[in-house]
């Protein structure tokens, strides 16, 4: 195979996959760990991966960027609402469920609207309205702070209303998920804020889309071990559920039938077809 064959191919996978390792393309391309990482270390310097220990992933880095609500919101929808039917079915009559921001934990509080036995606590102004708005005559706690572009209300405020709670269960949104980082976010206040919950929680279940993998903010909410359960959509690379089933407790994935897929990430699929095959 010709080396730019074989890069372009090491590109598609790392689109697919979000991070792959040195170890699973050498096996896949019948070449050595050395011709791989020499790949690898050129493709780094393009810009095109972040190279890792023992592999390579999007490139990424401790961010602090964070989109805004409504640009979030019209993104990878329909795997969003498969998470959030796939986490509807974890929640009995009579919890206290807590919901943190985020547009994933938004489309399942259209679902809990609708049921009749629960309190929801959260953070978000999002989430909140959506049970204002739909009619739900569920008692909701929406704890005070200070506002961020992802409408999530953070600060000692916040993190002070939720300490002498105490949840059944709650449902985190995340804005990356690395296997070095854990789950991240870009936000500092939101990142305790999001502790702060996890304390108050009996049960933790992270909700968020496969583009998240690889992704790492600027702030760890949690590391694997500290997470109950991980639902994510179908479009999760083999080589990810392969790294978080070695590492959580458990991993839920969501089928996703015939999802609305944003054109980037048809692009992204239709790039990585060729090597699909590889991860058994």
């Amino acid at each position: 195979m010709l080396a730019d064959v074989r890069r372009n191919e090491i590109l598609a996978a790392v689109s697919r996959e979000r991070v792959v390792r040195v170890a699973a393309m050498a096996e896949m391309f019948g070449v050595s760990l050395m011709t791989v990482r020499r790949d690898i270390e050129l493709l780094d310097e393009a810009g095109l991966v972040q190279k890792i220990h023992g592999g390579a992933k999007l490139p990424s880095g401790a961010s602090t960027h964070e989109p805004g609500f409504e640009l979030k919101s019209t993104q990878y929808t329909a795997e969003k609402r498969a998470i959030a039917h796939e986490a509807a079915t974890l929640v009995r009559d009579g919890m206290a469920i807590g919901l943190s921001a985020g547009t994933t934990t938004w489309a399942l509080a259209s679902i809990l609207a609708q049921r009749k036995k629960l309190t929801i606590v959260t953070n978000s102004v999002r989430v909140a309205d959506v049970f204002h708005t739909s009619g739900s005559t569920l008692p909701v706690i929406l704890t005070g702070g200070e506002r961020t572009p992802s409408d999530a209300l953070v600060g000692p405020i916040a993190v002070q209303s939720v300490r002498s709670l105490h949840l059944d269960l709650l449902f985190m949104g995340v804005h990356g998920v690395d296997v070095e980082a854990g789950f991240t976010t870009p936000n500092l206040l939101e990142a305790e804020m999001d502790r702060a919950l996890i304390a108050a929680a009996r049960k933790v279940v992270v909700v968020a889309d496969h583009s998240k993998w690889g992704t790492v903010g600027i702030s760890t909410i949690a590391e694997f071990e500290d997470v109950d359960e991980f639902i994510c959509d179908d479009g999760l690379g083999a080589d990810a559920q392969r790294q978080l089933r070695d590492r959580m407790a458990r991993l839920r994935l969501a089928g996703v039938a015939g999802a609305g897929a944003p054109q980037t990430q048809q692009a992204a699929r239709a790039g990585a077809a060729q090597v699909g095959a590889a991860f058994p």
